[in-house]
């Protein structure tokens, strides 16, 4: 919405923000794997997907935050930042 010039924001409540949090459980050469609670099943991440944080620099155990998107093998975390 535009007022007198000034651009006004309002939040967009029909799509929520779909950020998830959950902690590394494994890392290998590139990739690795986040634990979500409630979830039976780990979430596959790559490297390329990390924002902020080097992949050398994260540890098993590390709280991250996550998008989820459905990848060619399933679901996937993008957009992941350590917290």
């Amino acid at each position: 919405m535009i007022d007198d010039g000034i651009v006004m924001l309002t939040p967009n409540t029909e799509h929520p923000s779909s950020k998830m949090e959950g902690t590394i459980k494994t890392m290998k050469e590139g990739y690795g794997f986040i634990a979500r609670e409630g979830e039976a099943k780990d979430l596959f991440f790559h490297a390329n997907d990390l924002n902020g944080t080097p992949f050398n620099e994260l540890k098993v155990g590390d709280k991250v935050s996550f998008d989820v998107e459905e990848g060619p093998k399933g679901p996937a975390a993008k957009n992941v930042t350590r917290i």
